[in-house]
């Protein structure tokens, strides 16, 4: 912790900003709860500024990193106006720079690295209340939640610093997330949305063995959670118990993230990612065997050190394919205190945006046949939102933010946010469909 002054702390009103993952907001539902607890007024992403402001920061790659020292030098300036009294920096930016930051940033009250709870809660004088450390205050709408499965990575991507920044993977018991599953589907939550940095080598930690398809069965038993999403299954340890789960229950959404970042055989073994090409292929058609509906999603790096014209040709060839029904693709980011950054970072900036663009582009017509095929299919949507007449909302091969949006066009009957009602698709684009409501 690095702490400048502390200012008057009889103001109740906390602004809460998450920069960057998922993950990142989970721990930020949780200090809101402990903060409310404690008699503060907690407000999620306030457009205005309020007396006391906490940013949880990204510090992942340099996108990421400016996003949040932009949002930071945003209420430094709101500060100086006196919108501001208190201004609180946590999160993996404060984590990997608090020295830095410190420095360029004295405005900023005070930095906690990380995930500083306990730390928070003692610079603001709240007593931290052990007991309800499973409670959050979720800040998505009430019907989804995100579930935090476990902290850290013990893996070694060569281009990643997360296990410098959050340390080695320690896995929550499953009693634990039992419990708070059971909290949150009685608070209204519907949809589990399962995160941790490998969902996979969940349990690992504690004896050597993967628990992730215990884990998911326990909690597709869970009363009131209707879909269960799976994030960031590594392909390396992928366990195939999890497409019986999914045949098994209905709640377990026919949706996979798994980040297999590159084809190339050298790119893989450069970036440490102890697979292959040849295994990634193999398991992906033995995953379309299994489950032929599932909706597989994926992030790709482009441009890491050493990615020749032909290795990125190959990767095209590999997108070409149509395993994935989204994709998210990233910039190498030369990061310091990564194995990778001792290699030269040599693609250009300008190349490795156009690499980028060329594999959207290959993947927007994908996704464009893809969606074309389900016009006339009736299908399950989740309603997350009102927008002027319409409402929107996602099929189980969607997740929230980041995947394809169904439109339902102003249903005769009354709609509500959080319902699942079923609709005939009637329209369809690259990325979203539209679709009339058939019933509830």
């Amino acid at each position: 912790m690095s702490v400048n002054k502390k200012q008057n702390l009889s103001l109740s009103q906390v602004n809460m900003i998450t920069m960057g993952c998922s993950k990142n907001l989970v721990d930020t539902e949780q200090l809101a709860h402990q903060l409310k607890q404690g008699g503060y007024e907690v407000v999620f992403e306030s457009p205005k500024p309020l007396a006391i402001t906490i940013i949880n920061t990204c510090g992942f790659i340099l996108d990421a990193k400016n996003e949040s020292i932009e949002k930071i030098f945003e209420c430094v300036e709101w500060k100086n106006q006196g919108k501001i009294n208190m201004l609180i920096v946590c999160g993996c930016l404060s984590a990997r720079y608090q020295k830095e930051l410190q420095e360029m940033i004295p405005e900023v009250d005070a930095f906690f690295p990380g995930n500083a709870l306990q730390d928070i809660l003692t610079f603001l004088n709240v007593k931290c209340r052990q007991d309800e450390l499973i409670y959050r205050c979720v800040s998505t709408p009430k019907h989804y939640a995100y579930l935090k499965i476990s902290e850290g990575c013990s893996h070694q991507c060569a281009f990643c610093a997360i296990p410098k920044i959050r340390g080695r993977q320690l896995s929550k018991p499953i009693e634990v997330l039992k419990k708070e599953a059971e909290i949150l589907a009685a608070q209204g939550t519907k949809e589990l949305l399962l995160v941790a940095q490998d969902l996979t080598n969940y349990g690992w930690d504690f004896d050597g063995k993967y628990h992730i398809e215990k884990l998911v069965e326990t909690l597709a038993q869970v009363s009131g959670i209707k879909w269960i999403r799976m994030h960031y299954t590594y392909p390396n340890s992928f366990q195939l118990g999890l497409l019986d789960l999914m045949k098994k229950y209905d709640n377990i959404c026919h949706y996979l993230d798994i980040p297999v970042q590159h084809i190339n055989n050298q790119i893989l073994q450069a970036m440490n990612r102890k697979i292959t090409g040849e295994e990634i292929i193999a398991l992906l058609d033995l995953i379309k065997a299994k489950v032929p509906d599932v909706a597989l999603r994926t992030s790709l790096i482009v441009g890491f050190p050493g990615e020749t014209k032909k290795m990125f040709n190959e990767l095209k060839a590999f997108v070409s394919k149509g395993y994935f029904d989204r994709l998210g693709v990233f910039t190498y980011s030369h990061e310091e205190n990564t194995p990778a950054y001792k290699l030269k970072d040599n693609v250009g900036k300008m190349e490795k945006q156009r690499r980028c663009e060329e594999l959207m582009l290959i993947q927007q017509d994908i996704s464009l046949a893809k969606n074309r095929a389900k016009i006339g299919q009736t299908i399950e949507v989740l309603v997350d939102e009102k927008k002027g007449k319409n409402y929107i909302g996602r099929t189980q091969y969607d997740s929230p933010e980041v995947d394809n949006l169904v439109t339902i066009k102003v249903p005769k009957r009354a709609v509500r946010i959080g319902d699942f009602c079923r609709c005939i698709v009637q329209k369809a684009d690259c990325f979203d469909l539209e679709a009339q409501l058939i019933d509830m």
